[in-house]
């Protein structure tokens, strides 16, 4: 069971870092201490009206374990009302939530794209500080390229944009391909249709692929069912071929999520 801690943290300071997209340092007296890459957490609104937390994925821990930086994109009420917040404010959050990636000593690759992006970093600073020392990253972007130049701390990048404005002219898998990129294992988090071909593209390859889905979320504690995914194999939970992403996941192997 992992364990998680409900605190009030102080914003240490926010910025935005694209459009709409926002980087959060929280400060927290347990959370960054356990957190593992790939994990979330629940952040709740300060308007009582608003009941249901937003889940929003572990960015970077920082060093001394005492904060966690979340990035997100404003999509409605909640995010809305986050991105207004000054240093200082606080903020109810619950974590850290969810299954991260098994990290290992092999040959890297990190495939991301839009709002995926943010967990490669710390992911991508973990494998290094493990000792890896050959790990890519393939990140696709429709316009700005949010936190680049953070993850080129910790890894080679390469971009693909589906108009050719940077890097590679189309999608990862095509990336992928254009720079010749080999690895032992595949660590990635986007979209379902990039995650789909990556798991195609991975078990062509016979390599290993874990990738965490994205879903939007009730509760965040696997009780109310609402953030499902067809699984090859039946859940103890309900009987049935299905994970529940926030508490099974969300990080899966890839020849466990069923994509048909």
């Amino acid at each position: 069971m992992i364990e998680k801690y409900q605190e009030v943290c102080s914003i240490i300071r926010q910025e935005e870092i694209g459009t709409d997209i926002y980087s959060m340092w929280l400060s927290t007296e347990n959370i960054a201490k356990v957190a593992v890459p790939g994990q979330f957490v629940s952040v709740y609104s300060n308007d009582g009206s608003r009941i249901l937390p937003r889940p929003i994925s572990i960015c970077e821990v920082k060093d001394d374990k005492t904060a966690i930086k979340i990035v997100y994109r404003v999509v409605g009420k909640g995010t809305d009302e986050f991105c207004k917040l000054k240093s200082g404010a606080k903020l109810r959050i619950l974590g850290p939530i969810g299954n991260g990636y098994t990290l290992r000593k092999e040959k890297a690759l990190l495939v991301a794209g839009g709002i995926g992006v943010p967990p490669m970093v710390e992911l991508a600073k973990q494998l290094k500080a493990l000792g890896v020392e050959d790990i890519a990253a393939v990140v696709g972007y429709r316009d700005e390229l949010f936190l680049k130049e953070t993850l080129e701390k910790y890894c080679k990048v390469y971009v693909a944009t589906e108009d050719g404005s940077c890097g590679t002219k189309g999608n990862v898998i095509d990336a992928i391909k254009q720079e010749g990129l080999e690895c032992k294992v595949i660590y990635s988090c986007g979209p379902m249709p990039m995650l789909k071909a990556i798991s195609a593209y991975a078990e062509e390859k016979g390599i290993e692929a874990q990738i965490s889905l994205e879903e939007r979320m009730a509760c965040g504690i696997g009780a109310c069912l609402g953030c499902i995914t067809k699984t090859k194999k039946k859940d103890s939970h309900s009987n049935v071929n299905n994970a529940r992403i926030c508490v099974d996941g969300p990080v899966f192997d890839s020849k466990e999520v069923d994509f048909s």
